[in-house]
C-alpha cells in the first residue's frame, strides 16, 4: 500500500482504520482523494456510479497498490467500516444517505463513527446524532470552509460538534485534507460556526463588490489600490484571491451562488429561530438573489459585483 510516511509516523495505528467517503462532488472527490493518498484503505459511495467508478480509475493509476474500492449503496459502502465519512447537498440527502432506504447506520458496526463534512442545518445534525446513538454510532457534525481550491490542496477549516471521543477518532484522519480541525462543542456546534463563516464571507464580498466599483467608477486602477490597501486594514482573504478576478469579471471558482442561498437560507431560518437580528446577511442574500436573476447561480460568490457592473457573458 502506498502510504506518506510522515503521515504513518505521526498517526500510528491510525492508518489501520478503514475508511469509506460517501458524495464525491466539488469537494468530496479531492477530499477522499487525499486519504487514498495516505494509504488508508477506502470506499467510495456516490449517487452518480459514473463519477465513483471515474474516481477509482485516476486513484488506481495514481496509487496501484492503495486498496479502494466502490459500492452501490451507502449501506454496502459501509459494511467494516471504523469511520464513514460524507459530503452531500443538504439536509434530505443527509437523511437519505444515513437512513434512507439502504443508508448507512443500519448498516455500521457499533463503535464506528460517522462525520458529516454536508453544510446543512445544526437540527439535522442533532436529529442524525440522536438516530446514530440508536445504533451504537458516533456522530460528528463537520462542515468545511476553504472551497474547492483548498479541498485540492488538502487545506480545508473543519468546524466540528460532537463528543470528544469519536472527534479524537477521527480527527487525525480529517487532518490528512485540512489545515484546522477544532472540536467546538456538541452535536449542531460545527453547523453553528459555518453559519458565523457564511455570515462573515457575505458581509466581505458585498463591501468588497462595492469597493470595487467604487474604485473603476472613479478611475482608478483596481490592481494598484487593492496592492495597496491590502497591507492595511482592509486586508481579506476574499480581497487577496477575488480582487482581481472580480475586476476582470471571473467567476469560475467552485463554490456557487446557489449553493451559497441554501447556506443563507439556513442562517436566516437558524437566525429567526434565536430572535436574532441579521439585516445585512439578509440583503446579501437578496442580492445573490439577482445574480441567480441574471443568469449567475452557477458564478462563485464573489460574482456579488455582477449586479454592479455589466461583464459580457
Amino acid at each position: 500500500m502506498s502510504v506518506d510516511p510522515d503521515h504513518q509516523q505521526s498517526n500510528g495505528d491510525f492508518m489501520t482504520h478503514k475508511l469509506t467517503f460517501l458524495g464525491l462532488g466539488v469537494m468530496g472527490y479531492p477530499m477522499a482523494s487525499h486519504l487514498a493518498r495516505k494509504g488508508y484503505p477506502l470506499t467510495v459511495y456516490n449517487r452518480t456510479a459514473s463519477r465513483a467508478e471515474h474516481w477509482l480509475a485516476e486513484q488506481k493509476r495514481a496509487h496501484p497498490d492503495a486498496l479502494l474500492s466502490t459500492a452501490a449503496t451507502p449501506a454496502e459502502a459501509v459494511r467494516d467500516a471504523d469511520i464513514v465519512f460524507a459530503c452531500v447537498g443538504n439536509d434530505d440527502d443527509v437523511r437519505a444517505i444515513c437512513t434512507g432506504d439502504q443508508g448507512s447506520f443500519a448498516a455500521m458496526r457499533a463503535g464506528a463513527v460517522f462525520v458529516d463534512h454536508t453544510t446543512a442545518s445544526a437540527a439535522v445534525a442533532k436529529e442524525m446524532h440522536h438516530a446514530a446513538k440508536g445504533f451504537g454510532l458516533g456522530f460528528i457534525d463537520a462542515p468545511v470552509s476553504g472551497g474547492e481550491a483548498g479541498a485540492k490542496d488538502g487545506r480545508l477549516t473543519v468546524m466540528c460538534g460532537g463528543d470528544a471521543g469519536d472527534f479524537d477518532k477521527a480527527m487525525p484522519v480529517m487532518e490528512s485534507y485540512a489545515k484546522m480541525v477544532r472540536l467546538l462543542g456538541p452535536v449542531g456546534a460545527g453547523q453553528t460556526a459555518k453559519m458565523v463563516n457564511q455570515i462573515c464571507i457575505a458581509g466581505t464580498l458585498q463591501g468588497l463588490s462595492e469597493a470595487l466599483n467604487f474604485c473603476m467608477e472613479a478611475g482608478l486602477d483596481a490592481g494598484q489600490v487593492v496592492e495597496v490597501i491590502s497591507q492595511g486594514a482592509a486586508q481579506s482573504w476574499q480581497m487577496e484571491h477575488r480582487a482581481e478576478t472580480m475586476v476582470e469579471g471571473r467567476f469560475d471558482f467552485g463554490f456557487a451562488v446557489d449553493w451559497m442561498r441554501k447556506d443563507l437560507a439556513i442562517v436566516l431560518a437558524e437566525a429567526r429561530r434565536m430572535g436574532v437580528s441579521l439585516p445585512l446577511t439578509a440583503l446579501v442574500d437578496q442580492f445573490y438573489a439577482d445574480v441567480q436573476a441574471q443568469g449567475g447561480g452557477r458564478n462563485d460568490t464573489s460574482s456579488l459585483i455582477r449586479r454592479l457592473r455589466r461583464f459580457e457573458q
